[in-house]
């Protein structure tokens, strides 16, 4: 209380200068950080503190956009650059953070998973005991709204909506409640931040439509993935036909829209969190992120750690900034950090060269082919005085150089589908887009507005070069619809962000890969499939590639973990994905990443590539409190105001605290020697398999490492029975600090259960 007096002095003799002196200055949307417990027992809530105390700084009434209670302490606002200044002196507040911009990270996957059998998916438990026992989770998610009438929401022999749930689904112009059902049991939308970065207010009228209401297909795609029914006969346009369904076809759906035409508001998306935390959904699934930041400084970290502290499992995509180094995004301990992979399902296209050489592609080109005869091929490289021509981006490309041509472009900078619209626009008659270094072999289909095959890098310097050599020329593209059972696969996505973590370079991420490329899920039918404004096309169904659709699996995983194991904490969930991942391909050999072909590491596909069978019943987990959360935190050297900006607690005092982040009891290893050679961890497993049950260790370590794990057999008396163990690791006198990582793993198996954990070590601090 005693720092109240000179916070409201300073206002009021600031106030009285701007009176006089000051023009009024354009406001910008801040996110304010307040000491809960500040609160002056006069105001009978934080709203009303809050509200009180814009109200002192500005004549507007209007600026207080949203208080938080569940996800975040404190507000946001619209506030002058001055304004915002003010409040930094007050000792109530903890930050003043200006809004940050987040992005969205843009069948057959339950077959390729394993998930879609009859028998033998949960031990002791049929199929029918997993799917009963689904109707009780709910599955939040935080994105671009949804189309309520797709046939993936329909709600036939769902059960009633379970009591608990608080939630509600909003009216709009365009979305009525009644829209929603016993399976899209909520939806709301959150669009003043976004309002405000638009220029308008929340008095003016915004220029979108604020409702539920899915007008860019991602939201719809991504809830579909987690959660969508049964349906027969989908396909996009043809391709991939088949009965697409989500990971937990029975859990429940609430949709929480916070994303709009210009981006993901981080105070948006608070309030979504904030809303979704107390509506009482069981798991979070958010397909959008940012950059790397402090935790205390990472809305999406804060919101995360409240909704784990109430028994929340949060799922975040890991980002599309792949193949470059320490590009991840959601990198909190407590989230659930998800890159991608591809499935055993392509889409194969052709293109036959005047050389009578041919070429596999992959397409979703799904109108009038070509024909059979050979049309002049063009590649306009710095021919006009421009190195955009090659990229074929909007007004680059010349008609009288094109029209009637088939045009080859690199990949890179645009949209790949926007290309094709250049190429058409300019005259072209069909399209060759050919991968740089940055994608390597990394093949994406899409579904173009013109006859296109999309090649990887080598096949595209081939081409590149016979288009430079040859006097005349040609090429004849072609379509082979959809192929099953590709080998090898799954192959880490060339696009998927890598480790290692920079906010805390201990923590290993990202902690599994999930099935991220041409993903066939649910759509809007505001927008065609490639999303540009002349795709005329309306279709129920489209496929997508990012860790945007590889994040809803995972979350649609932890709904069925939840459902089997309603006593398991998010971070047991946690576990049992990551120790049960498995990390060789169809061939039977070690994942491959699509970059360059060469073998994976940890750093690109984490753990591993999720398996739903064996975590379902992963015989041990590494669980984690709250409180040893905390512990961890206390370990990063931040001010204690920091800490209790996150975990939201008074009492914090970080007495305990972590010698080293990385002794945090995480289900994966990241060892940074920098100036040590001995690093100690101790870990503590959980044995949620049968009773006497027995494990031994088994070490795998690259020679420069010495690693010693006591005791080397764990004997489990009983069922909920915890075991330590410690592991050294000791780097080899007179190693060199090579900036290189290495790789091992620490597996406790026996004849049942293999519980593996990677091992990443770094001799120096990115």
């Amino acid at each position: 209380m005693g720092s109240i007096a000179p916070f409201w002095f300073s206002f009021f003799a600031l106030l009285l200068l701007r009176c006089f002196s000051t023009p009024i200055l354009p406001k910008q949307t801040y996110i304010v950080h307040m000491k809960h417990q500040d609160k002056p027992l006069s105001f009978p809530t934080h709203h009303d503190w809050y509200s009180s105390s814009l109200q002192s700084l500005s004549a507007t009434s209007d600026s207080l956009l949203y208080t938080y209670s569940d996800a975040y302490h404190g507000f946001a606002a619209s506030l002058s650059s001055e304004e915002a200044e003010l409040l930094r002196q007050s000792d109530s507040v903890l930050g003043v953070y200006e809004d940050t911009v987040y992005t969205l990270h843009t069948t057959r996957t339950p077959e390729f998973l394993g998930i879609d059998v009859e028998n033998g998916l949960w031990q002791g438990h049929s199929s029918q005991d997993l799917n009963q026992a689904s109707h009780d989770v709910v599955i939040g998610v935080l994105d671009t709204g949804v189309w309520p009438e797709s046939k993936s929401f329909d709600d036939t022999g769902m059960s009633e909506i379970p009591s608990r749930w608080r939630g509600k689904c909003e009216s709009g112009p365009d979305f009525s409640p009644n829209l929603c059902n016993k399976k899209l049991i909520g939806a709301r939308s959150f669009s003043k931040g976004y309002n405000m970065a638009s220029g308008g207010s929340i008095m003016k009228k915004p220029k979108e439509v604020v409702s539920p209401r899915d007008h860019d297909g991602h939201g719809t795609h991504t809830s579909s993935t987690a959660a969508g029914s049964h349906v027969a006969n989908a396909s996009l346009l043809g391709y991939a036909s088949g009965n697409a369904r989500g990971m937990a076809t029975h859990a429940r759906v609430a949709t929480y829209k916070v994303c709009w035409s210009t981006g993901c508001f981080g105070s948006d998306i608070l309030a979504g969190m904030d809303q979704a935390i107390a509506d009482g959904v069981d798991v979070l699934s958010l397909s959008l992120g940012g950059g790397s930041a402090p935790y205390y400084r990472d809305t999406i970290a804060i919101g995360a750690f409240a909704a784990m502290d109430r028994g929340i499992f949060v799922s975040c995509s890991a980002g599309n900034s792949g193949p470059s180094k320490a590009s991840l995004a959601n990198v909190a301990p407590w989230i659930m950090t998800v890159g991608a992979g591809t499935l055993d399902r392509d889409f194969p296209a052709y293109a036959v060269l005047g050389n009578k050489n041919r070429f596999s592609g992959v397409s979703l080109y799904s109108g009038p082919g070509m024909g059979e005869k050979p049309v002049e091929l063009v590649y306009d490289k710095g021919s006009n005085g421009s190195d955009s021509d090659n990229l074929c981006l909007p007004g680059s490309l010349r008609p009288e150089v094109v029209r009637g041509k088939v045009v080859m472009c690199d990949r890179g900078v645009n949209a790949r589908v926007e290309k094709g619209a250049v190429v058409r626009a300019a005259g072209g008659i069909g399209m060759i887009l050919a991968n740089t270094a940055a994608s390597g072999e990394e093949l994406v289909a899409d579904s173009h507005l013109l006859p296109a095959v999309a090649v990887g890098r080598k096949m595209g310097d081939v081409i590149r070069e016979y288009v430079r050599s040859d006097p005349n020329p040609t090429a004849v593209l072609s379509f082979g619809g959809t192929v099953l059972n590709v080998r090898p696969s799954p192959v880490v996505a060339a696009f998927s962000s890598r480790g290692p973590n920079l906010v805390t370079p201990q923590i290993l991420k990202p902690d599994v890969v999930g099935p991220g490329v041409n993903i066939l899920a649910a759509w809007s039918e505001a927008i065609g499939p490639t999303g540009l404004e002349k795709d005329t096309r309306k279709t129920q169904f489209n496929i997508m590639s990012g860790t945007s659709m590889s994040c809803p699996h995972i979350s649609g995983l932890a709904a069925l973990l939840k459902a089997a194991h309603p006593d398991w904490s998010p971070s047991a969930i946690k576990s049992a994905l990551m120790t049960t991942a498995y990390v060789l391909d169809n061939t039977k050999s070690p994942l491959r990443d699509a970059a360059g072909g060469a073998l994976s590491d940890p750093f690109a596909h984490g753990s591993g590539h999720v398996d739903p069978q064996k975590a379902l019943s992963p015989g041990l987990v590494y669980d984690i409190s709250t409180e040893e959360y905390i512990q961890f935190l206390c370990s990063l050297d931040y001010t204690i105001d920091h800490v209790q900006a996150i975990v939201k607690r008074p009492n914090v005092t970080c007495l305990k605290k972590f010698s080293d982040p990385g002794a945090l009891n995480y289900p994966s290893f990241s060892v940074v020697f920098e100036k040590k050679r001995v690093i100690r961890y101790t870990r503590q497993l959980t044995n949620v398999g049968a009773a006497g049950s027995v494990y031994k260790v088994v070490v795998s370590a690259p020679p420069m490492v010495k690693v010693t794990v006591k005791p080397t057999t764990l004997v489990f008396k009983s069922v909920g029975q915890k075991l330590r163990y410690t592991v050294t690791f000791v780097a080899a006198r007179g190693a060199s600090r090579t900036t290189r990582s290495e790789f091992g793993s620490i597996v406790w198996s026996n004849t049942e259960h293999q519980v593996r954990s990677p091992v990443a070590f770094a001799w120096t601090m990115l």
